[in-house]
């Protein structure tokens, strides 16, 4: 029996998810739907726009995703320090961007005069407001919604367009992040939708490298997309905020992993293994078959040993959830 979503999640062990969703009754999220010739391909847009925005509503990062026919991927990043900081202001800004909000944040946005009882009111669903803006259930629940409603729209027709619970992975540690991150920006790769992550369509990969190409500084955190969380380097005291790596790293180590991919043969793989890789201690055959295999064989916890049984502990769990894989894969 699958465990609640609040029993999967915990900020404390990890601010860094790994979510999918897939459509059912044969929809097609985009692409060109093979039964009958209808073309979705414009629907990816829309996800990828919606993702996007989304992005700069929550207190929710976009480490990288990758839209597909009928499902897609996203790894996130709860950013609970940047929801701390916002004052009752800001979180009825964020959240009147979702939903019209009550009568009385929409009297407070008026500027109307409010007493103390409904400040307090006020107070009390802002406070609300505020735990769902760092909720990974209720941005996928708005994402999902949204794109939903268009396509129904669209197909004429009514009832679900995705599977009624998304799947998650808890990413525990720098090794399971990297890992994840390459699968997810791999899959057009994989499927044969692109022969390079530069022209794989609809993918944060793609974003990276395009905004990299035109930078003299890729590396520097101001000059990265401003639509995804940055890398920030290796981890070093007075760590800034951002991913553990550098980004000409991380798009060398893609790029390498996609030729290998594309070629399917050992003797393919260079000698000099990518520096994220050297760093992490990881082995190249473990690395390959994670970033073909990451969803399938990799359940709710991801990561070493170690960090998997701090997260166990931590989410209440008797004993350690997908133990052996973990132990087989990560260093």
């Amino acid at each position: 029996m699958p465990k609640p979503r609040y029993a999967q999640i915990s900020l404390e062990a990890t601010p860094y998810y790994h979510c999918i969703s897939r459509c059912v009754r044969r929809a097609f999220l985009c692409g060109t739907d093979i039964a009958t010739g209808e073309c979705y391909e414009h629907r990816r847009q829309w996800l990828e726009d919606r993702l996007l925005e989304l992005a700069d509503i929550f207190a929710i990062d976009i480490c990288s995703y990758a839209i597909m026919s009928n499902h897609y991927h996203v790894v996130l990043h709860v950013n609970r320090a940047q929801a701390d900081l916002w004052s009752l202001h800001d979180v009825i800004h964020q959240w009147h961007q979702l939903f019209n909000g009550s009568a009385l944040s929409q009297a407070y946005v008026a500027g109307k005069a409010q007493g103390k009882t409904e400040l307090d009111t006020l107070t009390e669903q802002v406070s609300v407001w505020r735990e769902r803006l760092v909720d990974i259930s209720w941005f996928m629940r708005v994402l999902n919604e949204d794109i939903a409603r268009q396509a129904n729209h669209e197909d004429n027709c009514t009832g679900r367009f995705w599977e009624g619970r998304y799947k998650s992975q808890a990413l525990l540690d720098e090794a399971a992040l990297a890992a994840c991150m390459a699968y997810v920006d791999l899959n057009p790769i994989r499927a044969a939708m692109a022969k390079t992550p530069e022209t794989s369509d609809h993918t944060s990969i793609k974003r990276r490298i395009s905004v990299a190409l035109k930078s003299q500084h890729p590396n520097y955190k101001n000059q990265q997309t401003h639509h995804l969380f940055p890398f920030v380097g290796n981890p070093r005291k007075d760590m800034p905020d951002g991913l553990p790596f550098k980004l000409n790293d991380y798009i060398e180590l893609v790029e390498w992993t996609g030729k290998h991919i594309r070629n399917d043969k050992r003797g393919a793989i260079d000698k000099n293994l990518p520096p994220i890789l050297q760093r992490l201690n990881f082995e190249v055959d473990n690395w390959f078959y994670l970033t073909q295999h990451f969803e399938s064989k990799l359940k709710g916890l991801v990561g070493s040993v170690f960090k998997l049984k701090q997260a166990c502990y931590k989410l209440g769990y008797q004993r350690l959830v997908g133990k052996q894989s973990c132990e087989q894969y990560f260093p």
